[in-house]
């Protein structure tokens, strides 16, 4: 398919493709296609490093281990990757590369793709990764873009995608407010299928763009908008195929016949479903998850504040009511630099110099527009009966109003395209795909994250905002800071966009986060989140007691992966094939991703 060809293709629907869109998105996801498009001029990338072979095995033996195990699974179901790598967009989004890649975009990607079908398939991929001593690298859906998308951190490991064929929705309890799903299903297909039974009393929890896999965003702590926002929180009980190829199920699952899978997270003994999350331990291939009651009512609200200086007075406020759960959802106080980003328009529209974009155009062009001029904008909902939201929404606004020059901007005098009513939308559990347009202001663009949590307390978040203005000044890299408060803690989510096609602008942004990352772990400040290529800072960030954690997160990986298949390197957890040949990625590595080679098996 030529770059115009794609670029005029529709949208695939929930009705022809597991990642489909659903058919009430689907004029809105055309549009955001358009504009994906618009900004794009990265020309189609020629492959370079071909063959793609994993570490350590000879390319004929490859071969014929591909071949073996297409005759278990369907030739169709396993492909090499030796095709030109093609970008796709948010709704058709690759399996072969990261698609907002910050390094070459050929250093992270698998020799092949295969897709099992069901649970005693994926044992089969395991058990032939074993055999050959092949690393594999499982996906549910491979939509965690700015994170690392599909690619694997060791190239050449063999895509493991569950998306493609296990996608099937096993069931709804309407009555215990429960589902049990596969790595396929996304907030999407969840949101349809339950809104098709008429459960209208059933609310699926969403992040800011619905397509992702509900187990791959769980599993990564990733989060929601309602009170349920807490994903891992809100899950009860896993399948999972470990890496030498056992199956397990965790809490009351283990239980042969049991009716308390979705709904009694623990069962008996030690809680074993932790050791599944942020970790290359196992292929979790069935979740229950909890859904949420319909509250009988909801209310969206905005409030806009004047000076950057108000975030400590702001975050002081947001503390309390949120502990006590009078701001009861996982709302977001965003800078006004994202205001204008999310309207989805390249920033050369509005200013051409180098360097971040002045305040004095930022409030220049802000004032223009439903809310006014501003420096931070809270969005929030109240959930219940009205005269119980009104309660809530009263004191919220006491507390609001002691800051100078808040306002409570009324929607009734917002448009239809304000982002203002993507929030309402996702706050009321109803899945959205506005939130990436803010990508569209770099052509080609992509971005990466900066995501550190801290307690709900103004002096760190103002300590935050500034470390984070220092080196996106530094770097001439605009800001785009969000604060996400959950009940006790609240993260910063810094998307750094770029122009994916521009090597140094790819250097400048990772250079940019690595120096953050360590800026705020100096601080006490640790990320809860990174991309793949920041997993080994990351993780040596957590070193209390020389390296504590992560040497016991190695003894884990050494007695369940002896043959150091799964994942490697994945939140730099590395097999002890891999210890001590400098895999690890680090502030000297650069952009190689590749360590010296990895022992052979009999050490």
């Amino acid at each position: 398919m030529s770059f115009t060809d794609e670029a005029q293709s529709d949208v695939p629907l929930l009705s022809e493709k597991h990642s489909g869109i659903p058919p009430f998105l689907l004029e809105k996801a055309r549009k955001a296609k358009v504009s994906v498009f618009e900004t794009r001029t990265k020309p189609k990338a020629t492959r370079n490093r071909l063959p793609v072979i994993p570490h350590g095995i000879e390319e004929q033996v490859f071969v014929d281990a591909l071949g073996e195990l297409g005759k278990q699974l369907g030739v169709e179901n396993v492909e090499r990757n030796d095709k030109p790598l093609t970008d796709g967009w948010y709704m058709e989004h690759p399996n072969t590369h990261d698609l907002m890649a910050v390094v070459d975009e050929e250093e992270l990607v698998p020799s092949a793709m295969v897709y099992p079908g069901s649970t005693e398939e994926v044992q089969q991929v395991v058990l032939w990764a074993n055999k050959y001593h092949i690393p594999i690298f499982p996906i549910s859906m491979g939509r965690n873009l700015g994170y690392g998308g599909a690619a694997p951190r060791v190239r050449g490991s063999v895509l493991v995608d569950l998306g493609r064929r296990m996608n099937k929705i096993l069931d709804i309890s309407a009555q215990d407010y429960t589902c049990l799903v596969e790595p396929g299903v996304s907030f999407f297909a969840l949101y349809e299928a339950v809104k098709e039974k008429g459960y209208d009393h059933l609310w699926v929890d969403v992040p800011d763009v619905g397509g992702g896999s509900i187990i791959g965003n769980t599993v990564d702590r990733g989060v929601g908008y309602t009170p349920y926002g807490d994903h891992w929180a809100c899950h009860s009980g896993l399948e999972v195929v470990l890496p030498t190829g056992e199956v397990i199920r965790t809490g009351m699952g283990a239980l042969p016949g049991n009716n308390t899978w979705q709904t009694f997270p623990y069962g008996f003994g030690p809680y074993s479903d932790g050791i599944f999350s942020q970790s290359n331990f196992g292929i979790v291939t069935k979740m229950g998850m909890t859904l949420m009651p319909n509250p009988g009512g909801y209310e969206s609200f905005m409030y806009t504040f004047q000076k950057e200086e108000d975030l400590d007075q702001v975050i002081e406020i947001i503390r309390p009511l949120r502990i006590g759960n009078i701001l009861e959802n996982v709302a977001q106080l965003r800078h006004v630099t994202q205001s204008i980003a999310v309207i989805g328009r390249p920033r050369s529209d509005f200013y051409k110099g180098d360097g971040t974009i002045p305040a004095d155009v930022v409030h220049s062009i802000v004032s223009n527009f439903p809310m006014g001029d501003h420096s931070w904008i809270y969005y929030g909902m109240s959930y219940g009966p009205k005269h119980i939201r009104q309660y809530k929404l009263d004191i919220i606004d006491a507390e609001f109003k002691k800051v100078p020059g808040a306002r409570r901007i009324d929607p009734a005098t917002l448009p239809a395209d304000e982002y203002f009513w993507a929030r309402d939308r996702i706050a009321a559990g109803v899945p959205d795909i506005q939130e990436l347009r803010w990508v569209n202001w770099m052509p080609n663009g992509a971005h990466i994250a900066f995501s550190p949590v801290s307690p709900i307390r103004g002096a760190d978040a103002t300590r935050l905002f500034e470390l984070a203005r220092r080196r996106h000044d530094q770097f001439g890299i605009d800001l785009f800071p969000a604060f996400c408060v959950g009940l006790r803690e609240m993260h910063l989510i810094v998307e750094l966009v770029y122009d994916r096609a521009d090597p140094r602008k790819r250097r400048d942004v990772l250079d940019c986060l690595r120096h953050l990352v360590d800026d705020a772990a100096a601080c006490g400040y640790g990320e809860y989140r990174t991309h793949l290529v920041l997993m080994d800072q990351v993780a040596g960030t957590y070193s209390w007691n020389d390296g504590a954690l992560l040497k016991f997160h190695e003894k884990l990986k050494d007695a369940l992966d002896p043959n150091g298949i799964m994942a490697p390197g994945r939140c730099g957890i590395w097999p002890k094939q891999y210890r001590g040949r400098g895999w690890e990625m680090t502030k000297t590595s650069g952009e190689n991703t590749q360590g010296d080679g990895v022992a052979p098996p009999s050490q």
